[in-house]
């Protein structure tokens, strides 16, 4: 872990950095799944400015109310009186209740008094964040949104190889652990999912069915890259529930960083939102863990671990369209299909992925080109892109 701290997510770095050195003010908010380096980007970008910083956190044993807010706030103007400008950075701040209201309200005095004061919020429960975001402060923020970590980052940070890579996932925190695999197992199911589930969903929306969501998040696991109907889903749970209970549990797992649902593209809004959707983790270490396999038994089980490959591109592209970077959906006409659909901006970008399963008969693509007349059309692996080349490339590389 020691070369950690020595990295930082470059790309979202250097779009805070250039944001804070601008003349005009927005409230910068880093937004991401949990142990994806939001903290650590942060500080290494204030600690690099000219500027003075403040850089505090409501993560501590002591209570915080809003007026801890207002106070850290003040001490931070101090500093704008004496210098061109100051930064001031609030972490784990969803922890205190009201503070989007608090935040709006300073961030108002400033701005009427002309006080060239930077804000720079983040925090480790993406739905509460978010409420209190489009709740109060509506026009007066920008999101620099964190994926989780590629490949390029787990190899640079970690040595991670590509089979490491497949496998282990990209959560930095528990690269210390995979030479002991039931103690990075249990880093990620207890440390990470079961934080995420438990403190980001269940505590901050209404939930009916905790139960029934926590299945559906086994069940996303179990079956990453493969379509699979409401009704196959509520059969596979055992529930009586209905649909729009599942898609809205697969909501939340997916603004907790954690899984994704993605739509069969139809080139139509309405008949894409009603279609079965594909399971997709986002990222592969979900899989891994909650399987409870090895990495030696998963890499002997060729079916496994084609299965493993096709996930982590799915999880690649669908990190992508988490930030904002494209559109991610699936095709498939009767027997024929398309792995992946990527949108971006008018361009279609179709793809399949040739992982090491058993060869099947796949007329998709050819049917997929000629109703939809794709921009690029791309295979990976076999004799088409490597799976490594493609995943140590960002998605806009092969979908400009």
């Amino acid at each position: 872990m020691s070369k950690r701290s020595n990295i930082i997510r470059r790309a979202q770095a250097d779009v805070l950095a250039a944001r804070l050195a601008e003349p005009r003010r927005r409230i910068q908010v880093v937004s991401g799944p949990r142990q994806v380096g939001k903290t650590t980007m942060v500080q290494q970008v204030v600690e690099s400015l000219t500027m003075p910083c403040r850089s505090v956190s409501a993560d501590e044993p002591s209570l915080r109310d809003t007026s801890w807010i207002a106070q850290q706030w003040d001490a931070a103007r101090l500093q704008v009186q004496s210098s061109a400008g100051a930064v001031l950075v609030l972490d784990e701040i969803q922890k205190i209740t009201g503070w989007s209201e608090t935040v709006k309200r300073l961030w108002d005095e400033d701005t009427k008094a002309r006080r060239r004061l930077k804000v720079v919020i983040l925090g480790s429960a993406p739905l509460l964040m978010a409420q209190g975001l489009t709740e109060s402060l509506a026009g007066r923020f920008e999101v620099i949104a964190l994926p989780h970590w590629s490949l390029t980052e787990m190899r640079m940070a970690f040595g991670f190889s590509l089979k490491d890579y497949i496998f282990y996932g990209g959560y930095p925190g528990s690269a210390e652990y995979v030479g002991d695999h039931h103690r990075w197992q249990s880093y990620v199911m207890n440390s990470l999912v079961e934080t995420s589930i438990a403190r980001d969903v269940l505590l901050m929306t209404r939930v009916d069915k905790p139960a029934l969501l926590r299945r559906l998040f086994d069940l996303a696991c179990r079956y990453s890259g493969q379509e699979l109907s409401y009704t196959k889903m509520l059969g596979q749970l055992q529930d009586a529930g209905n649909t729009v209970t599942l898609a809205h549990y697969l909501d939340l797992l997916e603004k907790a960083g954690l899984v994704r649902s993605l739509h069969k593209y139809a080139g139509d809004v309405a008949r894409q939102r009603s279609s079965s959707p594909k399971l997709q983790v986002l990222n592969t270490a979900l899989t891994s863990a909650s399987a409870g396999i090895s990495m030696s038994d998963a890499t002997f089980d060729p079916a496994y671990w084609g299965r493993m490959v096709e996930s982590a591109i799915g999880s690649h592209l669908a990190n992508a369209a988490s930030m904002g970077t494209c559109s991610l959906f699936y095709w498939r006409n009767g027997r024929h299909e398309v792995d992946f659909v990527v949108q971006r901006g008018r361009k279609l970008t179709a793809i399949e992925v040739k992982s090491g399963i058993a060869p099947r008969p796949n007329q998709g693509m050819t049917q997929f080109q000629s109703s939809f007349s794709p921009h690029r059309s791309l295979l990976i692996g076999g004799d088409g892109i490597t799976v490594e080349d493609f995943l140590s490339k960002p998605v806009e590389h092969w979908v400009a």
